[in-house]
């Protein structure tokens, strides 16, 4: 038998189609959201506040995927609750919401994925490139401040409130009831700032901020210390790092299509 060119195309092209439907993933995810910084150098693991989000993955095959993912989060620090007797005597506060945009590509270990492959379960890893949306805010006398837009550190202009993100981290996939799957993870990321808690560089001189006013909120959003004398023009407010760390973890859903019927040509 003959097939003519539009034919064969045709072919090719519903084949494709109908092996991505088999294989397209979404999913849901909710949890808890942490993060590495000046407020918290040294407790990766810690949970600050929540997360949740969903992605859409195609599934290239049992061993690699990748999907669109969206997650949000909270992430909060406050120096009057450290254990860190310096941390204390500098009395920073903030919390700011992520709103982060990604791509991320899967590994898994075994041959899976939810409706298909020979195994019921894999342990995986995660990695990619995305964005993340944050605007940090500080509490002072019971009132929330847009910290970004007061200049905390001297600075000539405001930092931008969006930063390139590499996400990365590892979990466990367990396939339920035909096409459901269970999964758990705990991802790190990388953001290309320092500001999500409006701390990196130095105290400034309090003359650098215009006098219009606002000169002495600026300054106690800068330095909130009850200690006199704590926080001279230049020295350090946080540490020498230059990137902040974020953490989401938790556990979700997934519903993976799979067709129910085999095609042959």
């Amino acid at each position: 038998m003959r097939y003519s060119p539009q034919l064969t195309c045709f072919l090719v092209l519903f084949g494709t189609v109908t092996a991505f439907a088999q294989t397209f993933e979404l999913g849901v995810m909710a949890g808890g959201a942490g993060y590495m910084g000046d407020l918290n150098p040294d407790k990766p693991l810690k949970i600050s506040w929540i997360s949740a989000g969903a992605y859409a993955k195609l599934n290239l095959d049992p061993y690699w995927a990748v999907g669109l993912h969206y997650t949000y989060g909270k992430i909060r620090a406050n120096d009057a609750f450290s254990e860190n007797a310096d941390f204390k005597n500098r009395n920073i506060n903030f919390k700011t919401p992520l709103n982060e945009v990604s791509v991320q590509v899967d590994f898994n270990f075994l041959n899976y994925f939810a409706g298909g492959g020979t195994k019921k379960f894999t342990p995986y890893i995660f990695t990619g490139i995305g964005g993340v949306f944050y605007s940090p805010k500080g509490t002072y006398d019971d009132t929330e401040y847009n910290l970004r837009y007061y200049q905390t550190e001297g600075q000539a202009a405001t930092y931008r409130n969006y930063a390139l993100t590499i996400p990365y981290g590892v979990g466990i996939k367990v396939q339920m009831k035909e096409n459901w799957g269970l999964f758990s993870q705990i991802g790190y990321r990388t953001a290309h700032t320092d500001y999500l808690d409006d701390v990196s560089g130095v105290y400034p001189d309090a003359a650098v901020w215009p006098d219009d006013g606002s000169r002495a909120l600026r300054q106690h959003l800068s330095n909130p210390s009850v200690i006199p004398n704590y926080g001279a023009p230049g020295t350090q407010r946080g540490d020498f790092r230059k990137r902040d760390t974020y953490m989401f973890v938790g556990i979700g859903i997934s519903y993976t299509f799979v067709s129910q019927k085999c095609y042959t040509f």
